[in-house]
């Protein structure tokens, strides 16, 4: 049997050393959202549904021609998703000027809501921005459930705020756990005299204000202070105690992606490919895949016999 060339050796020992954690990838097609914040190279990090977040976060390098660079993302975890009524609450860090949205970093991946009249600077991650917005252009859509599921009447109605691709996949969600009669979203904007979602209508904010449950039936009439003034109007019974709206919440809280650590080499992948990054060890890389292969050929020549 005619052994393998050191091409393939080498080829062999980076496909051990791509190999991650189990943490990395466990579930097949899980909905993800890729944020890509350079033209280097196609390394992206990950925002993940159901994901755990956390690990460290990075800076947007300043050579990467990002209207954004200098700005740090990501390090976020889940149980720090979620906010208050006030828009620009959520945020883990990075929220010291509370009068502003606008330079502030995006700890869960992706950037905040914006509404009209720029409040709070918010224009900054306006429509014009949105042809690389993470997860795309914002969009909302109504929840709405059923009498057979929850006592709920015909008022009873909420909106969900955020990007298309994490709507998208969260909506399953809503569907699967909330029993929310299916309806597609829609493009998203405060600035439309008919949008069927004000600034005033939020209820809760999530994933550091880039995401908003909304109920047409509120009206918030402190929301258009800023967050160093404070205080919201208190929410109506319907909406405060509803099982319907405590389980969208819940299912927000849970399932909304959030940009995940990045995937850990495990040790045998790190010394793997520390020899072949290094040149100045290429031969003994070489070495070591050729006597890989020859002890698996012996030991399928003993098995064999």
């Amino acid at each position: 049997m005619p052994l393998p060339n050191i091409p393939f050796g080498v080829l062999l020992l980076y496909l051990l050393a791509s190999v991650g954690t189990a943490s990395a990838t466990y579930a097949f097609n899980k909905p993800q959202v890729r944020v890509t914040t350079t033209f280097a190279d196609f390394h992206a990090r990950i925002m993940d549904q159901w994901g755990e977040g956390g690990g460290k976060f990075v800076k947007i390098s300043k050579d990467s021609h990002h209207p954004f660079e200098g700005r740090t993302f990501g390090g976020a975890k889940r149980k720090e998703i979620r906010g208050s009524r006030a828009f620009g609450s959520g945020y883990p860090y990075g929220s010291g000027n509370h009068s502003t949205i606008a330079r502030r970093p995006f700890p869960f991946g992706t950037w905040p809501l914006w509404w009209d009249q720029d409040f709070m600077e918010s224009s900054e991650y306006g429509p014009h921005m949105d042809a690389i917005r993470p997860g795309s252009l914002l969009v909302s859509v109504p929840l709405r459930t059923t009498r057979e599921h929850f006592n709920v009447t015909d008022e009873e109605v909420y909106h969900a705020i955020g990007d298309r691709e994490s709507m998208l996949p969260l909506l399953i969600s809503y569907v699967t756990w909330c029993h929310v009669v299916p309806a597609w979203p829609s493009k998203f904007d405060p600035t439309l005299s008919n949008s069927p979602v004000k600034l005033e209508n939020v209820i809760q904010y999530f994933r550091a204000s880039s995401f908003a449950l909304a109920s047409p039936t509120y009206n918030n009439t402190l929301a258009r202070q800023s967050m160093t003034e404070g205080g919201s109007s208190p929410l109506l019974d319907l909406i405060e105690y509803s099982p319907f709206r405590r389980c969208v919440d819940d299912v927000t809280y849970h399932a909304l992606a959030i940009m995940n650590r990045p995937p850990e080499l495990t040790p045998l992948g790190r010394f793997v490919r520390a020899l072949t990054v290094a040149p100045i060890f290429l031969p003994f890389a070489v070495f070591v895949a050729l006597a890989l292969i020859f002890h698996v050929i012996a030991v399928l020549r003993l098995w064999m016999w």
